[in-house]
């Protein structure tokens, strides 16, 4: 779990604000950059291959002007000599080698004779790349850049003339621009997110005075906000101080008024098992006294002792049943020995007076078998109050059912009812709530706050189907392991 949390840690949507506003600004500053960054190259090549289209012009022109009447005679030593002489005057040109071909594409003359000597054919690579007179071909990869002109007598071809150029200061120039706005856009991206950083995490101060506030209520009792920071804090967030510092009144007294009808619930609940209890105990103890005045009267007789003897035993164990159940379920000190099938069955000895006052019919399916490793105590309010509610609501002939197993590592517990349905509030509660606000609306539903707040203790969460006019099943699921002791008998 502590890896996924640090992998989930690395993802945007986990970073504080303080944070994520600076991120942010760094993006925008670095698409914006970008884009800039893009034009401004994008400019300064076309400006660039504008001046070296320019100069080339320039150069072929007053080459093929003074090769063209030693082109016609093909007089290599002429045209030769104006290529040295013309390489050595040009001024913002940087020309590598140069080639002069008659009009059949041989080779009259070249600024480098070991390159390309005379009588030979134009290379095929070189006259690819100047295949349109007149244009201006780049290899940036090479450093290098290829144009060609015609050389035109009376209106006919008589030669062409090649022109290696040297473009690498060019695009030196290209580089020193891109890593001038590369540090310059760097600089200030660092500069915006230092002062973002800085200046969002001054306006968040209040904000996070108030989550460390929220949090410490997550963790336990809800504290005010000190008056102190109200002051200093600005208007909009003084407020919002103010209207946190009465909700934190407020939940104080609701949780107060919670705490004391809880009690009163519980009080309640224990009065009516107690009730149930004393009948569940009265009828065997009714059978054994009459048992007794048997055996006072006709105990010499042997069937009669054994039938009396049988009946006494049946009311003691009986009683015993009862005892156990109600010392497992309101026993503090053995709420954290692990739940068995035998816990829950004896629920139904508890739960069988309400039953019968209410003439109610039980599907009872335990499936539990062995002990599972959960707190017996906590499984058992949690089933209590889930029937004795289903009880309340099935009204008279209804029907209720209860439903336990163990699967994998999870215990699941279902309890349903035939009564009218859960009201759509203390679904949502039990479904959703946080365990800390008591469903008191209506003057009732302590029970179910009281599960509620059991089943979070567990890591177990509850899942309501209701209908209206049909009835309600509450489902409640945990993982097991949470269990300290091992199963001992209670009685």
């Amino acid at each position: 779990m502590s890896a996924l949390r640090r992998s989930q840690a690395l993802w945007p949507v986990h970073w504080p604000i303080s944070v994520k506003v600076p991120v942010l600004v760094v993006c925008l500053m670095v698409a914006v950059s970008t884009v800039i960054s893009e034009r401004v190259l994008h400019r300064l090549g076309t400006m660039q291959e504008n001046d070296l289209q320019a100069l080339a012009s320039t150069y072929l022109t007053g080459l093929t002007t003074s090769l063209q009447p030693h082109v016609l005679r093909e007089d290599v030593w002429e045209v030769f000599d104006i290529l040295d002489r013309s390489r050595m005057d040009r001024v913002g040109l940087r020309p590598l080698r140069t080639v002069v071909t008659n009009s059949t594409g041989m080779v009259i003359a070249a600024s480098d004779p070991r390159w390309l000597p005379i009588r030979s054919a134009i290379p095929e690579p070189l006259a690819k790349r100047v295949a349109d007179a007149g244009t201006l071909s780049l290899d940036q990869k090479a450093g290098r850049a290829f144009a060609t002109r015609r050389i035109d007598y009376q209106g006919r071809t008589i030669g062409h003339v090649y022109a290696e150029i040297d473009i690498a200061p060019l695009l030196a120039e290209r580089q020193s621009v891109l890593a001038t706005l590369l540090v310059s856009n760097a600089l200030l991206a660092v500069a915006f997110a230092a002062i973002g950083y800085l200046a969002v995490r001054r306006m968040l101060r209040p904000v996070r005075v108030l989550a460390d506030h929220l949090e410490r209520a997550r963790k336990g009792r809800v504290e005010k906000i000190d008056d102190r920071l109200l002051d200093r804090s600005g208007s909009e967030f003084g407020r919002l101080f103010k209207r946190y510092n009465a909700l934190v009144r407020a939940v104080d007294e609701r949780e107060a008024f919670a705490a004391r009808l809880a009690k009163e619930e519980k009080l309640a609940s224990l009065g009516r098992l107690a009730a149930g209890v004393a009948h569940e105990i009265n009828n065997p103890l009714g059978g054994m006294f009459t048992a007794l005045d048997t055996l006072k009267s006709h105990g010499a007789e042997p069937a009669v002792r054994a039938t009396s003897v049988r009946l006494l035993d049946q009311g003691l164990r009986g009683i015993r049943d009862v005892v156990r159940a109600t010392l497992a379920t309101y026993r503090p000190e053995r709420s954290t020995r692990n739940l068995t099938a035998a816990d829950l069955d004896d629920l139904r000895l508890l739960v069988q007076p309400e039953l019968r006052r209410h003439a109610l019919h039980v599907d009872w399916r335990n499936e539990v078998t062995g002990a599972i490793a959960l707190p017996a105590g906590e499984i058992r309010q949690i089933a209590l109050n889930l029937l004795l509610n289903a009880a309340a609501a099935s009204g008279r002939n209804g029907t209720i059912g209860f439903h336990a197993r163990e699967a994998g590592n999870r215990f699941f517990l279902s309890i349903s009812d035939s009564g009218p349905g859960l009201p759509d509030h203390l679904v949502g509660f039990l479904s959703g709530g946080d365990g800390t606000r008591a469903p008191i609306e209506s003057n009732g539903g302590l029970g179910l706050w009281m599960v509620q707040r059991l089943a979070r203790s567990l890591g177990g969460s509850i899942s309501v189907t209701t209908t209206d006019g049909i009835g309600t099943e509450i489902r409640f699921e945990a993982p097991t392991g949470t269990g300290q002791e091992a199963l001992r008998d209670v009685a």
